[in-house]
């Protein structure tokens, strides 16, 4: 599919990519949304979250929502697209991904970017409730690899998956993980790897014979996190292996049904092979859009609707 052409054009403050990602992750508050929360139960004997929105009058139509990297339902851009569907007309179903509701998860795993079982248990659960007729995908980040990766996966997908949105997605994690380590980015690595070692402090306390104290004093960086507990946890050989089983780049060549990638070009966490151009150009189900501004899962818009958030309402519309 030819590359779409992007429209973003933001005040002149939004330009700038870490304005734009600074704001979006840590300034911009959604108000007025309900989200009633279901817990199921997956089929290792751990759990997910799954916070609900409900259109005004009963809809057959259900998008999924994926947040990123040490997110969850409660971050505003998860809210901000559940709020603009939801008024559209759709149901919205945001997945906390496992220790990401507030709540530890029971086994030493977590998540990751490659996890796609888990979202394949709430895809099950979804079609068990036989009450949708049009289910849809969206992620941001490293839900975005993760609904790509498994749209991609030569797995069966159900046929009441009818399309997806994919926000700021590092498609080749390596390449990615490489940018976050640079200097640009040393304020957001730092934040994601103090979050991330607090959590591994809470595993530790449940799994003392799988994390040692100087397995976490280790951890100076993202990658090392990856090699010391994302690698060994998921079964992995390390961060590496991870990163080269996991990107999602591989898999979009296998992709069936509409897809959206917005990726802007001055995400800073977003290094070259983040942008599938030549991947786009020859599967007609992909549409890469890459506007020159927007940050990472930035995009600011006016009303406090991002363009990110219109452009995936306008897409799910077009394909319904």
């Amino acid at each position: 599919m030819p590359l779409v052409h992007s429209s973003y054009n933001p005040p002149l403050f939004f330009k700038n990519g870490h304005i734009s990602t600074i704001y979006a992750g840590l300034i911009r508050k959604v108000n007025d949304l309900e989200q009633i929360r279901i817990r199921i139960d997956l089929p290792d004997t751990d759990f997910l979250d799954l916070d609900w929105s409900y259109a005004t009058t009963p809809s057959k139509k259900l998008v999924i929502i994926i947040h990123g990297l040490e997110g969850s339902s409660k971050r505003a851009y998860i809210k901000g697209s559940a709020k603009i569907l939801s008024k559209a007309g759709y149901d919205v179903c945001a997945i906390n991904l496992r220790g990401c509701s507030g709540a530890t998860n029971k086994l030493y795993r977590s998540y990751h970017s490659g996890a796609t079982d888990d979202l394949r248990s709430v895809i099950t659960h979804i079609t068990q409730l036989d009450e949708y007729h049009s289910i849809y995908l969206h992620g941001f980040s490293l839900g975005g690899n993760l609904l790509l990766k498994y749209l991609g996966e030569k797995r069966d997908v159900p046929n009441t998956i009818k399309g997806a949105v994919a926000i700021s997605v590092p498609c080749q994690l390596a390449d990615s993980l490489e940018q976050l380590l640079q200097f640009k980015n040393a304020i957001y690595a730092k934040r994601f790897k103090g979050n991330l070692i607090q959590k591994l402090k809470l595993k530790q306390q449940l799994f003392p014979d799988h994390i040692s104290n100087t397995d976490i004093e280790n951890i100076k960086t993202l990658k090392d996190f990856d090699n010391i507990y994302t690698s060994r946890a998921h079964g992995f050989k390390d961060a590496l292996d991870y990163y080269t089983q996991s990107s999602s780049l591989q898999f979009l060549k296998y992709i069936k049904v509409p897809t959206l990638i917005i990726n802007a070009l001055n995400d800073s966490f977003l290094g070259k092979d983040c942008y599938p151009i030549n991947i786009a150009k020859n599967n007609k189900n992909i549409f890469l859009e890459m506007p020159k501004y927007g940050g990472h899962v930035g995009f600011y818009g006016k009303n406090n609707f991002t363009y990110s958030e219109k452009r995936t309402l306008e897409f799910l519309d077009s394909i319904t």
